[in-house]
């Protein structure tokens, strides 16, 4: 179980949940962009992840290169599968990319710049929504190669699954602003929050729900005994942070919203985790099928060993000089 195949896996899980919810919320400053008021509000809204939104993105590099490295068969078998949301993310976090930089340099043309990152964030988001409910629901395999049409990624699950993604960033986005400004786009971050989280606690338990009744072995192992007893401490403590949520929204503990959204996201990525493992291509593809030789694992395991540390490193020492409250009369250069 703590074999190398094993210990790739981690690292490429944990590279995944680090980019969904460090990315996740600069993706939802761009989602929550069309309700702020033009001006400061927007200027305040993106100088708060102007100094680490780009090292967001150094965990999608590693998540998507270590499948394609550690991988490669899955890497070969999902790619096909998902090849348009795919392209629409990467189009999009362009779009963002480029609106966020010239939005400042730009000013002439300004309103179509924000029209470029909230749109581009939109659609990454939503894209990377559809991809999750693709590879839940499972791609259809023949021999080694991926079996199904272009528009297999195409099903209301995984549409479902697209929106619920958009609105969980929405949440991470809102939850963000709340714990760095002040003033009317604090507040307005706190209604935003409230909708928002109403709207994940529902698409959370629609996911939930729907999941185990697109495969009967996801079903089997949330649901036979003595797997319920044994998990449901996952959906349980799921229902606590909701409530924590809440409270925390109601009472205005600007220091809480955004650690108990970031639980949230943990906790439904356990649960995604529980459902498919041990396969890397679901029902189709376990994580030993996939992987490269042992040979090639342990030299990269050692580039990896040596390179990790370092970038979390200078990503938490980046959010350490950030920390606190944003001045608005700082500007982003």
């Amino acid at each position: 179980m703590f074999d190398l195949p094993m210990i790739w896996a981690g690292l490429i899980a944990f590279a995944v949940f680090a980019y969904v919810v460090l990315d996740g919320f600069d993706l939802g400053i761009g989602i929550l962009f069309p309700f702020l008021r033009v001006g400061e509000e927007r200027d305040l809204a993106m100088n708060s992840v102007a100094p680490v939104w780009d090292g967001n993105e150094t965990w999608l590099v590693l998540g998507g290169g270590g499948l394609f490295a550690a991988f490669p068969l899955a890497f070969a078998v999902i790619m096909p599968a998902v090849y348009a949301p795919l392209t629409a993310m990467l189009l999009g976090l362009v779009f963002r990319g480029v609106a966020f930089e010239f939005r400042w340099r730009d000013p002439d043309h300004r309103r179509w710049w924000d029209v470029g990152f909230a749109g581009g964030s939109i659609m990454a988001a939503f894209a990377q929504g559809v991809v999750l409910g693709t590879f839940i629901q499972g791609i259809e395999v023949e021999g080694r190669a991926y079996g199904g049409g272009w528009f297999g990624w195409l099903t209301p699950f995984s549409l479902t699954t697209g929106l619920a993604l958009v609105l969980g960033y929405g949440l991470l986005g809102a939850s963000w602003l709340i714990l760095k400004t002040e003033g009317d786009v604090r507040d307005h971050a706190y209604r935003f929050a409230g909708w928002l989280a109403l709207a994940v606690f529902a698409m959370v338990a629609a996911v939930s729900l729907w999941s185990p009744l697109l495969h009967p072995d996801i079903e089997a192992r949330w649901f036979d005994w003595p797997n319920v007893a044994y998990l449901s401490p996952v959906p349980l403590l799921t229902l606590a942070l909701a409530a924590g949520l809440y409270w925390s929204l109601k009472k205005r503990r600007d220091r809480l919203p955004f650690p108990l959204s970031l639980s949230l996201f943990a906790l439904s990525y356990a649960g995604l985790g529980i459902s498919l493992f041990p396969y890397v291509v679901p029902r189709a593809v376990t994580v030993w099928d996939a992987a490269a030789p042992d040979a090639s694992l342990g030299f990269m395991l050692i580039g990896a060993a040596i390179l990790l540390p370092i970038i979390l490193a200078y990503t938490g020492y980046a959010y350490w000089v950030f920390r606190g409250k944003l001045d608005p009369k700082e500007g982003y250069h």
